[in-house]
Protein backbone atom coordinates (compact mmCIF):
# COMPACT_ATOMS: atom_id res chain seq x y z
CA UNK A 1 0.00 0.00 0.00
CA UNK A 2 1.67 3.26 -1.07
CA UNK A 3 1.81 6.23 1.59
CA UNK A 4 -0.45 8.87 2.06
CA UNK A 5 -0.07 12.18 0.29
CA UNK A 6 -0.78 13.61 3.63
CA UNK A 7 -1.26 12.04 7.38
CA UNK A 8 -1.22 14.27 10.40
CA UNK A 9 -1.56 13.40 14.41
CA UNK A 10 -3.32 15.49 17.09
CA UNK A 11 -2.67 18.49 15.46
CA UNK A 12 -3.04 22.05 17.42
CA UNK A 13 -2.92 25.35 16.31
CA UNK A 14 -3.08 27.88 19.01
CA UNK A 15 -2.97 31.91 17.87
CA UNK A 16 -2.08 34.61 20.82
CA UNK A 17 -1.98 33.33 24.75
CA UNK A 18 -4.04 33.64 27.84
CA UNK A 19 -7.54 34.25 27.94
CA UNK A 20 -7.37 35.82 24.44
CA UNK A 21 -5.38 33.08 22.69
CA UNK A 22 -7.68 31.01 19.39
CA UNK A 23 -7.21 27.63 19.46
CA UNK A 24 -7.70 27.15 15.41
CA UNK A 25 -7.24 23.52 14.79
CA UNK A 26 -7.77 20.88 18.15
CA UNK A 27 -6.18 17.35 17.60
CA UNK A 28 -6.72 17.30 14.20
CA UNK A 29 -6.25 13.45 12.76
CA UNK A 30 -6.63 13.34 9.27
CA UNK A 31 -5.13 10.87 6.69
CA UNK A 32 -5.02 12.29 2.62
CA UNK A 33 -4.57 9.23 -0.08
CA UNK A 34 -2.32 10.31 -3.20
CA UNK A 35 -4.57 12.03 -5.64
CA UNK A 36 -7.77 12.82 -3.90
CA UNK A 37 -9.82 15.98 -4.19
CA UNK A 38 -11.13 16.75 -1.24
CA UNK A 39 -13.04 19.43 -0.56
CA UNK A 40 -13.15 21.38 3.16
CA UNK A 41 -16.70 23.08 4.31
CA UNK A 42 -17.17 24.47 7.60
CA UNK A 43 -18.44 28.00 8.81
CA UNK A 44 -15.64 30.88 8.87
CA UNK A 45 -13.11 30.36 12.25
CA UNK A 46 -13.57 26.64 12.04
CA UNK A 47 -9.85 25.50 11.09
CA UNK A 48 -10.10 25.24 7.38
CA UNK A 49 -7.67 27.54 6.15
CA UNK A 50 -5.22 27.21 8.83
CA UNK A 51 -4.87 23.40 8.21
CA UNK A 52 -4.39 24.13 4.47
CA UNK A 53 -1.72 26.90 5.41
CA UNK A 54 -0.35 23.94 7.49
CA UNK A 55 0.34 21.74 4.54
CA UNK A 56 0.95 24.15 2.44
CA UNK A 57 4.37 25.09 4.81
CA UNK A 58 3.08 28.28 5.18
CA UNK A 59 2.51 27.94 8.61
CA UNK A 60 3.40 25.44 11.71
CA UNK A 61 1.66 23.80 14.32
CA UNK A 62 2.01 24.56 17.92
CA UNK A 63 1.75 21.38 18.96
CA UNK A 64 1.40 17.81 16.84
CA UNK A 65 2.90 15.96 13.80
CA UNK A 66 2.26 16.60 9.76
CA UNK A 67 3.46 14.24 7.07
CA UNK A 68 4.11 14.93 3.34
CA UNK A 69 4.39 11.11 1.97
CA UNK A 70 6.07 10.13 5.21
CA UNK A 71 8.00 12.74 5.55
CA UNK A 72 7.96 15.21 8.05
CA UNK A 73 6.73 19.11 7.94
CA UNK A 74 6.16 19.83 12.07
CA UNK A 75 10.22 19.55 12.61
CA UNK A 76 11.30 20.56 9.39
CA UNK A 77 13.50 24.27 8.84
CA UNK A 78 12.84 27.45 7.07
CA UNK A 79 14.70 26.47 4.28
CA UNK A 80 13.36 23.10 4.03
CA UNK A 81 9.75 23.94 4.04
CA UNK A 82 10.82 26.73 1.48
CA UNK A 83 11.78 24.33 -0.68
CA UNK A 84 8.94 22.24 -0.20
CA UNK A 85 6.42 24.86 -0.94
CA UNK A 86 8.45 25.59 -4.49
CA UNK A 87 8.57 21.96 -5.47
CA UNK A 88 5.75 20.26 -4.41
CA UNK A 89 2.71 22.59 -3.49
CA UNK A 90 1.20 24.59 -6.43
CA UNK A 91 -1.31 27.52 -4.22
CA UNK A 92 -4.57 29.05 -5.64
CA UNK A 93 -6.70 32.12 -2.88
CA UNK A 94 -9.88 33.60 -4.38
CA UNK A 95 -8.08 36.62 -5.44
CA UNK A 96 -6.22 36.00 -8.28
CA UNK A 97 -2.56 38.01 -7.50
CA UNK A 98 -1.74 38.45 -11.25
CA UNK A 99 0.82 41.15 -12.61
CA UNK A 100 -1.03 43.48 -14.55
CA UNK A 101 1.37 44.61 -16.77
CA UNK A 102 2.55 40.45 -18.00
CA UNK A 103 0.07 38.64 -20.03
CA UNK A 104 -1.48 35.35 -19.21
CA UNK A 105 1.46 33.64 -20.28
CA UNK A 106 4.11 35.79 -18.75
CA UNK A 107 2.00 35.43 -15.01
CA UNK A 108 2.56 31.89 -16.01
CA UNK A 109 6.31 31.84 -16.50
CA UNK A 110 7.24 33.30 -12.93
CA UNK A 111 6.65 30.35 -11.89
CA UNK A 112 8.38 28.05 -14.60
CA UNK A 113 11.50 30.14 -14.26
CA UNK A 114 12.06 28.77 -11.16
CA UNK A 115 10.57 25.11 -10.81
CA UNK A 116 12.83 22.40 -10.64
CA UNK A 117 10.62 20.27 -13.76
CA UNK A 118 8.20 23.14 -14.72
CA UNK A 119 5.70 22.34 -18.15
CA UNK A 120 5.22 24.80 -20.61
CA UNK A 121 3.03 28.22 -19.72
CA UNK A 122 1.22 27.39 -22.85
CA UNK A 123 0.50 23.69 -22.10
CA UNK A 124 -0.19 24.86 -18.20
CA UNK A 125 -3.43 27.63 -19.74
CA UNK A 126 -4.43 24.72 -22.16
CA UNK A 127 -5.26 22.43 -19.56
CA UNK A 128 -7.03 25.30 -18.03
CA UNK A 129 -9.15 26.25 -20.92
CA UNK A 130 -7.26 29.40 -21.96
CA UNK A 131 -5.20 28.73 -25.28
CA UNK A 132 -6.36 31.38 -27.15
CA UNK A 133 -6.19 33.77 -24.02
CA UNK A 134 -2.50 33.52 -23.12
CA UNK A 135 -1.38 37.01 -24.54
CA UNK A 136 -4.28 38.77 -22.98
CA UNK A 137 -3.80 40.84 -20.08
CA UNK A 138 -5.37 40.48 -16.92
CA UNK A 139 -7.65 43.80 -17.77
CA UNK A 140 -8.66 41.77 -20.35
CA UNK A 141 -9.84 39.00 -18.73
CA UNK A 142 -13.01 37.89 -17.00
CA UNK A 143 -12.38 37.38 -13.58
CA UNK A 144 -13.32 33.53 -13.84
CA UNK A 145 -10.51 33.72 -16.93
CA UNK A 146 -8.10 35.63 -14.38
CA UNK A 147 -9.07 32.77 -11.65
CA UNK A 148 -8.13 30.40 -14.33
CA UNK A 149 -4.75 31.66 -15.03
CA UNK A 150 -4.25 31.21 -11.10
CA UNK A 151 -5.00 28.28 -11.80
CA UNK A 152 -2.57 27.75 -14.53
CA UNK A 153 0.34 29.36 -12.82
CA UNK A 154 0.07 26.84 -9.93
CA UNK A 155 0.21 23.77 -11.68
CA UNK A 156 2.89 24.73 -14.18
CA UNK A 157 5.16 23.49 -11.46
CA UNK A 158 3.85 20.54 -11.64
CA UNK A 159 3.04 19.85 -8.42
CA UNK A 160 1.91 16.95 -6.18
CA UNK A 161 -0.48 19.53 -3.77
CA UNK A 162 -2.80 22.00 -5.34
CA UNK A 163 -4.33 23.68 -2.20
CA UNK A 164 -6.86 25.89 -2.85
CA UNK A 165 -8.77 28.64 -0.56
CA UNK A 166 -12.19 29.96 -1.61
CA UNK A 167 -11.20 29.93 -5.72
CA UNK A 168 -14.85 30.00 -6.27
CA UNK A 169 -15.23 32.92 -3.37
CA UNK A 170 -15.51 36.18 -6.04
CA UNK A 171 -17.15 34.54 -8.95
CA UNK A 172 -20.76 34.26 -10.18
CA UNK A 173 -22.36 30.58 -10.33
CA UNK A 174 -21.45 30.40 -14.25
CA UNK A 175 -18.01 31.69 -13.64
CA UNK A 176 -17.33 28.68 -10.55
CA UNK A 177 -18.39 25.85 -12.14
CA UNK A 178 -15.56 26.98 -14.93
CA UNK A 179 -13.37 27.28 -12.28
CA UNK A 180 -14.23 24.06 -10.69
CA UNK A 181 -14.29 21.72 -13.87
CA UNK A 182 -10.77 23.33 -14.61
CA UNK A 183 -9.53 22.41 -10.85
CA UNK A 184 -11.07 18.56 -11.43
CA UNK A 185 -9.59 18.64 -14.99
CA UNK A 186 -6.16 19.21 -13.11
CA UNK A 187 -7.10 16.75 -10.46
CA UNK A 188 -7.07 14.13 -13.44
CA UNK A 189 -4.59 15.45 -15.74
CA UNK A 190 -1.92 15.52 -13.21
CA UNK A 191 -3.11 13.36 -10.10
CA UNK A 192 -2.38 16.55 -7.72
CA UNK A 193 -4.05 15.84 -4.58
CA UNK A 194 -6.47 18.66 -4.55
CA UNK A 195 -8.11 20.83 -1.29
CA UNK A 196 -10.83 23.34 -1.98
CA UNK A 197 -11.99 25.16 0.88
CA UNK A 198 -15.53 26.49 0.06
CA UNK A 199 -18.41 27.81 1.60
CA UNK A 200 -20.44 26.68 -0.99
CA UNK A 201 -21.61 23.02 0.77
CA UNK A 202 -23.18 21.73 -3.07
CA UNK A 203 -19.36 22.07 -4.18
CA UNK A 204 -18.80 19.01 -1.78
CA UNK A 205 -20.29 16.86 -4.18
CA UNK A 206 -17.87 16.83 -6.97
CA UNK A 207 -15.04 15.54 -4.39
CA UNK A 208 -13.71 12.64 -3.59
CA UNK A 209 -13.47 13.30 -0.04
CA UNK A 210 -15.83 15.93 1.98
CA UNK A 211 -14.11 16.93 5.80
CA UNK A 212 -16.49 19.28 7.57
CA UNK A 213 -15.03 21.56 10.58
CA UNK A 214 -16.17 22.60 13.45
CA UNK A 215 -14.53 24.59 16.24
CA UNK A 216 -11.00 23.31 14.81
CA UNK A 217 -12.04 20.13 15.22
CA UNK A 218 -13.23 16.90 11.79
CA UNK A 219 -17.05 16.58 12.71
CA UNK A 220 -17.01 14.41 9.79
CA UNK A 221 -14.87 12.89 6.97
CA UNK A 222 -16.56 11.09 4.46
CA UNK A 223 -15.97 9.45 0.91
CA UNK A 224 -18.34 9.97 -1.79
CA UNK A 225 -19.36 7.46 -3.45
CA UNK A 226 -21.02 8.90 -6.41
CA UNK A 227 -19.71 12.24 -7.78
CA UNK A 228 -20.93 14.88 -9.65
CA UNK A 229 -19.47 16.59 -12.45
CA UNK A 230 -19.69 20.62 -12.02
CA UNK A 231 -21.89 21.27 -14.18
CA UNK A 232 -24.56 19.23 -12.11
CA UNK A 233 -23.85 21.63 -8.98
CA UNK A 234 -27.22 23.64 -7.43
CA UNK A 235 -25.49 26.76 -6.55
Amino acid sequence: MSAPCFETRNLSKVYGEGETAVHALRGVDLVAPEGELVVLLGPSGSGKSTLLNILGGLDRATEGEVFFRNQPLHDAGDRQLTRYRRDHVGFVFQFYNLMPSLTARENVELVTEVAPDPMPADEALGIVGLGERMDHFPAQLSGGEQQRVAIARAIAKRPQVLLCDEPTGALDSATGVKVLQALQDVNAALNSTTFIITHNASVADMADRVIIFGDGRIRENRVNTVKKQPEEIDW
